[in-house]
């Protein structure tokens, strides 16, 4: 059958038909459907959200080496994480097929860098496989296994945000079953030096038997076109943007598997054309490989080394026309990102801006306290890193930082990271606070569940974990908890925290305003005699605040109730529509 899918939904398929048993990931855009398509089909798949890419690429690689297929999924910066079993699977290879799912996010659309993953698999020398397609997505993803189970190793299948959330035809298949006996092998799995040394060459053989494996592979393609001058090596999304731009006007060599790259394809192709040139997104890595092999090629001194490319982008490249197209009126106001209305963490940096303390910020949707008006956050740089900085930070400056700086981390992230950064803080004695934002799911990416929520990735009850009984076995004794809606609450404690000579946490708990069980109350509303147009409600940022004829007002439509605004204002204006304040 054939069915319009979302790329990411489209790999989903491919690991369903592929006969994949197991999957762990932890969710990061633009891969987290992989996973959420995946656990729909719960009678053959077992799906689960882990705790972070690495513990996710470990899970992967026990079930493979049980002898079931097996994926995990993150996205690229999900690999710096998991990049420690990476390596080493590399050398042990694997039992049942293993493939790893990255999609990079070129214009760093949700993402703190813009990494390109090939390096990974280059470093790590295994092979990665990158479609153009949502049919593609599919038919690599079931050819991942093949090939992992052909040359004992690992897979990388990259996607990229355009691939994984665009969607296009695929055509579904059948499941087909595969599993293999576990037996065991001390040389192969145990990674000590004396085997591992013995490990290397098979794996640089294997990267040799994989170029012959691509310079045959129907994944690799050349598709002749125009009268030969021109030819383009391209790739993934850059492919679609390429045959949009020049149809059939010019020869292209497709690369369906970009790590190893086929000398000699890339060789015959070159011969082919008079001009080559190569159109990637990010780093010059094919580019680079084709001066190698001491091909004349064009390609980074036309086309940028960031952000995501476009049709236009590479008609100005090739010096071709541009059409006229749509454009937005200049008098439209800017929309940045901003918290959600009722959103637990708006209170709660309010506080910490009023108190003009120093906040070392952390990756979710809470790094939004780094923007107008709030300008809380001054440092966000990976997952768990707020608290390992806070207390470098804090042991730098010493007492004229400890009680005035704080860090400030998600409960998701505190999970994936933030645990070994309070064992240091423990064990080296710094004095030091951290806040956990504890919104009890996972905001940012979607709603997913994370090991303090009670619940798996189907909703079912799961092991929970108890922050407060967490943090004090690992050595914190003072652990407070405040409901951010209580501005008067949370001011009393952050300071008294401050002030404090001693290590400290405090849990800021209220549940994310957007979820389902999450009932709103009556939207509030501003009384106009009262308003004094002081502005003082403003300060928060909320979206369902506004000024009119200096006013203040609120849209019902979006006010969730939650009184943090009415606890700015002097002048008691705000009443809610459902009684008393």
């Amino acid at each position: 059958m054939k069915e319009l899918m979302l790329g990411n939904k489209a790999v989903a398929r491919g690991l369903y038909e592929a006969g994949c048993c197991f999957v762990s990931s932890y969710p990061g855009t633009p891969s987290t459907e992989i996973t959420e398509e995946a656990a729909k089909y719960k009678d053959k798949i077992y799906c689960e959200w882990a705790p972070n890419e690495k513990v996710a690429m470990e899970a992967a690689f026990g079930a493979s080496l049980a002898g079931k297929r097996a994926f995990c999924g993150m996205k690229h910066v999900g690999v710096n994480v998991s990049a420690d079993p990476l390596f080493t699977m590399s050398y042990t290879g694997v039992n049942a097929g293993l493939v790893i799912g990255v999609a990079d996010d070129a214009g760093m659309h949700s993402s703190q860098n813009e990494q390109d993953s090939r390096h990974y698999a280059i470093a790590a020398k295994v092979p990665m496989l990158e479609p153009s397609d949502s049919n593609e997505a599919l038919l690599f993803t079931k050819t991942a296994y093949e090939i992992s189970e052909r040359f004992d190793t690992p897979v990388m299948l990259k996607m990229c945000t355009r691939i994984s959330h665009s969607q296009s035809v695929a055509e579904t298949g059948e499941r087909q079953e595969s599993e293999r006996e576990y037996k065991k092998d001390i040389s192969k799995y145990v990674m000590m030096p004396g085997m591992a040394k013995r490990r290397h060459p098979i794996v640089e053989q294997r990267t040799l038997d994989l170029i012959s494996y691509a310079e045959e592979s129907p994944l690799n393609r050349i598709e002749e076109g125009g009268s030969g001058r021109i030819g383009i090596i391209t790739s993934s999304t850059s492919y679609q943007y390429v045959k949009e731009v020049f149809k059939d006007s010019v020869s292209v060599l497709k690369l369906g598997i970009v790590n190893p790259l086929p000398d000699k394809l890339i060789l015959k192709f070159a011969s082919m054309v008079d001009d080559l040139y190569v159109v990637e997104e990010l780093d010059p890595v094919i580019e680079e490989h084709c001066r190698a092999l001491g091909l004349k090629v064009s390609g980074k001194d036309r086309l940028p080394v960031t952000d995501e490319f476009s049709q236009n982008l590479i008609r100005n490249a090739f010096g071709m026309d541009v059409p006229e197209s749509m454009s937005l009126p200049d008098e439209i106001p800017n929309r940045p990102p901003v918290m959600c209305s009722g959103c637990p963490h708006r209170g709660l940096f309010y506080t910490l801006k009023k108190l003009k303390v120093t906040v070392l910020g952390d990756i979710g949707c809470y790094t939004l306290g780094a923007v107008a008006p709030l300008q809380t956050i001054e440092m966000t740089l990976c997952m768990g890193a707020s608290i390992s900085s806070v207390h470098g930070f804090n042991k730098a400056l010493g007492k004229e930082s400890e009680v005035k700086t704080v860090a400030v981390i998600g409960d998701s992230t505190f999970m994936h990271s933030g645990m070994t950064g309070i064992a240091n803080i423990a064990y080296n004695q710094s004095n030091s606070t951290v806040i956990i934002l504890d919104n009890s799911i996972t905001g940012m990416t979607g709603h997913q569940q994370n090991p303090t929520t009670g619940l798996n990735i189907y909703g079912d009850p799961a092991g929970k974990i108890d922050l407060e009984a967490l943090i004090k076995a690992m050595g914190i004794e003072r652990v407070r908890v405040v409901d951010p809606y209580d501005l008067k609450e949370c001011e009393e404690v952050i300071s008294e925290e401050l002030s404090v000579s001693a290590p400290s946490v405090i849990i800021s708990r209220r549940p994310c305003a957007l979820l389902k069980y999450v009932k709103p109350k009556a939207p509030l509303q501003v009384d106009p005699e009262k308003c004094r147009g002081c502005t003082a409600c403003m300060k928060i940022g909320c979206p369902s605040i506004s000024m009119k004829d200096k006013k203040a007002r609120v849209d019902e439509t979006l006010c969730v109730g939650c009184n943090v605004c009415s606890q700015l204002c002097a002048f008691d204006a705000f009443y809610t529509t459902g009684g008393e304040v």
